[in-house]
């Protein structure tokens, strides 16, 4: 899949198939609109093409308001969304920086300047909520005229619902923020996860367990920055790590900004995934994981952050998630867990 930072790049094809939207975490309704997307680009013989936004629009007029708590929880990490998207067949994604500029566009000039003279679509498919243009003043009535006045294609899809839920992704981040995993798999076809670069830490793991027996290595930490301010999950969390060895290691995970840590190390008080291996692959050394790209899903949560008020706490709680991480992987919740997950593949 090719990826565009705009559409004003002499890469982008001349005409396509096109869907807009924000895919945040890419659920089952999104890839269900992008199977369609696949199919209508195949019998036009044109690339498909997915149009997104960064930040997601609600980002912006959040901040322009100043008022960050109208900025919806982020479920995954742009990189996440285009490895999604790819996964879905997309041939090109544009990811247009939504500003002051784009929030001011009437409707008419967007499908002037970005539908029609900035991605030639032939075919566009929208939500069945889908709105656009300076205040959401354009609709898909607005948007199905200018297709019989300009000669492109309008179709929308649905909402897709699984056991009579509908499908959306205010309804993943409900699940993530309630620790409901099993419920947020469903919604997304797979379990949730986040990617990315292992970066160098506090280190501060290493010694924490150093003394404890059994653990001469302290407790060793993979670093993913999620950049987002506002991940729509956080907590301690079972996980599997994957990309580190040739099976998925069991492991757990702490997804926020560490309120027992001081908030001016190394990481700035920003959001952090931090996963500790269960048991550490001894062919990767004790530096082998940096700069590795890694996947690590987020399986069952063990409960919310918590503060601890010393070092030797913070050992001990850090020792007991890892052995209730453990019991986790020895349960049938978890054998269940890799059951739907067979059945999500198929």
């Amino acid at each position: 899949m090719q990826v565009f930072r705009g559409f004003r790049h002499p890469g982008v094809a001349p005409a396509c198939a096109l869907t807009i939207g924000n895919f945040d975490g890419v659920h089952r309704g999104h890839q269900a609109m992008l199977a369609l997307l696949q199919t209508e680009a195949r019998q036009r013989g044109l690339p498909s093409c997915v149009l997104t936004f960064e930040p997601h629009p609600r980002d912006y007029f959040a901040a322009a308001s100043k008022r960050p708590e109208l900025a919806p929880a982020r479920i995954g990490t742009l990189r996440d969304k285009l490895g999604e998207l790819a996964a879905a067949g997309v041939a090109q994604t544009v990811v247009l920086p939504f500003d002051a500029r784009l929030a001011a566009q009437t409707p008419e000039e967007f499908i002037r300047d970005v539908l029609l003279e900035g991605l030639g679509a032939r075919y566009v498919l929208v939500g069945d909520d889908f709105r656009f243009g300076a205040r959401r003043a354009g609709d898909y009535a607005m948007l199905d005229q200018a297709g019989v006045q300009h000669g492109f294609d309008v179709a929308r899809m649905n909402s897709y619902e699984v056991r009579g839920l509908r499908v959306s992704s205010s309804a993943v981040r409900d699940a993530l923020a309630e620790g409901r995993m099993a419920d947020a798999h469903t919604l997304l076809g797979r379990p949730y996860a986040i990617s990315g670069h292992v970066v160098h830490g506090r280190k501060l793991g290493r010694a924490l367990g150093a003394s404890a027996p059994g653990r001469d290595d302290g407790f060793r930490t993979l670093n993913l920055r999620f950049k987002h301010w506002k991940p729509a999950a956080s907590g301690i969390f079972a996980v599997l790590v994957h990309g580190l060895a040739a099976h998925p290691l069991q492991g757990v995970a702490n997804l926020g900004v560490r309120p027992s840590l001081d908030a001016n190390d190394v990481n700035g008080g920003r959001v952090l995934l931090e996963t500790h291996c269960l048991d550490w692959p001894a062919e990767l050394g004790k530096e082998g994981a940096y700069g590795k790209i890694v996947h690590v899903e987020l399986l069952h949560k063990l409960h919310d952050e918590l503060r601890y008020t010393s070092l030797e706490a913070l050992t001990a709680g850090i020792a007991k998630d890892g052995a209730d991480a453990r019991a986790f992987f020895a349960s049938s919740t978890h054998a269940e867990t890799q059951r739907q997950t067979t059945r999500d593949r198929i």
